[in-house]
C-alpha cells in the first residue's frame, strides 16, 4: 500500500483541495484511495460534506489501542473513501506527549486492508497528528502557491520532512512541491516557482495546478471537480499530477543532496532572495 502526507505549515496553500483531488484522481486510475482527515478542525471533512461521525468512526481510530481500523466504516465519496475528523482529536491531541506517540498510525494502519492508496491530510501546523502521518508515509507532498508566504512555509515544512527522515521514519523519501494556485499572469509566481526550482530541483513536481474557478468551488455529497467539471483545466491538472507522482512513487521517491532548513544551507532561499522575487 502507497502511504503519502499531504503538508504545509502555512494555511491557505490548497492542501485540502490538493488532497481531495488527488486522492479523486488516484481513485480514477483504478488504485482504490483511502484519504484520512487528520486536521483537528476537520476542514477536509466539511469540505466534503460528511457530517461529523460517531468518535469511534473518525481519525481516532488510529489513536485507540483497543480499536482497529478494520472495525471503521469507511464513508464512500466519489472515486474514494474518507476516514474523517473529529473534534475531540483536540482533547486526545494534548494527551499525545509521550515520544512514542507518533508512532500510532503507523501501527494502526498495519490492521488495514484493501486499499492499494492511503492519503493523508493534515493540519497547517506541526502537531502530533501531523508527525504521527509523517512516520507512517514513505512519500510526501508540499502544495505551495508561489507567493512569499507560503514558500517560506513550504521551506520549513521541507525542513520538519527531512528531520523526521533524518531521526524518526529513514523510509521517507524526500518531499515533493506542488505549486498550486499557479497565474500565469503574474510576475512574480512566476519569479518564485523559477526560484523553488532554482534551489529544488528535482524536488519541485513538473506539474502546477493552475487557478481555476471549478476548484474553488465546494461540490455536494463528496464530489469533486472530476464529477462536474471534468474536461476543464482543474480536473486536466491533477489528473496530470497524480500520474507524475504516480511515475516517481513507482520510481521508488527522491532521494536527493537538497538539505533545506533541517540540514546544511544548500538549497535553502535566504530572506533576500524571496524578498527579491516579491518586489
Amino acid at each position: 500500500m502507497i502511504v503519502l502526507t499531504l503538508c504545509n505549515h502555512k494555511g491557505g496553500t490548497g492542501k485540502t483541495t490538493s488532497a481531495v483531488h488527488l486522492a479523486a484522481a488516484l481513485g480514477l486510475s483504478g488504485r482504490r484511495t483511502l484519504l484520512v482527515d487528520l486536521d483537528p478542525q476537520g476542514f477536509l471533512t466539511r469540505a466534503l460534506g460528511a457530517p461529523e461521525p460517531a468518535p469511534e468512526h473518525s481519525s481516532l481510530a488510529l489513536f485507540e489501542p483497543q480499536q482497529t481500523l478494520a472495525e471503521v466504516p469507511m464513508l464512500p465519496m466519489s472515486g474514494f473513501d474518507l476516514l474523517p475528523s473529529h473534534l475531540a482529536m483536540t482533547r486526545v491531541m494534548r494527551k499525545l506527549d509521550k515520544p512514542s506517540d507518533v508512532l500510532w498510525a503507523k501501527d494502526s494502519i498495519q490492521t488495514l486492508s484493501g486499499y492499494d492508496v492511503l492519503l493523508f491530510d493534515t493540519a497547517a501546523a506541526v502537531t502530533v497528528f501531523s508527525l504521527n502521518a509523517l512516520v507512517a508515509s514513505r512519500f510526501c507532498v508540499i502544495p505551495v502557491t508561489p507567493e512569499h508566504q507560503p514558500v517560506v512555509g513550504a521551506e520549513q515544512t521541507f525542513g520538519t520532512v527531512r528531520m523526521v527522515q533524518q531521526k524518526l521514519n529513514p523510509e521517507l523519501t524526500d518531499p515533493l512541491f506542488l505549486l498550486t494556485q499557479v497565474d500565469a499572469r503574474r510576475s512574480d509566481h512566476g519569479g518564485f516557482r523559477a526560484t523553488l526550482r532554482h534551489h529544488y530541483g528535482p524536488c519541485v513536481m513538473r506539474t502546477m495546478i493552475r487557478t481555476s474557478a471549478a476548484l474553488s468551488r465546494t461540490y455536494p455529497g463528496g464530489t469533486t471537480v472530476f464529477d462536474h467539471d471534468p474536461y476543464g483545466k482543474g480536473a486536466r491538472d491533477y489528473a496530470n499530477a497524480a500520474d507524475e507522482l504516480l511515475g516517481i512513487i513507482e520510481r521508488g521517491g527522491l532521494r536527493t543532496a537538497v538539505r533545506g532548513r533541517a540540514g546544511d544551507e544548500h538549497g535553502k532561499i535566504d530572506a533576500a532572495a524571496l524578498a527579491a522575487v516579491a518586489a
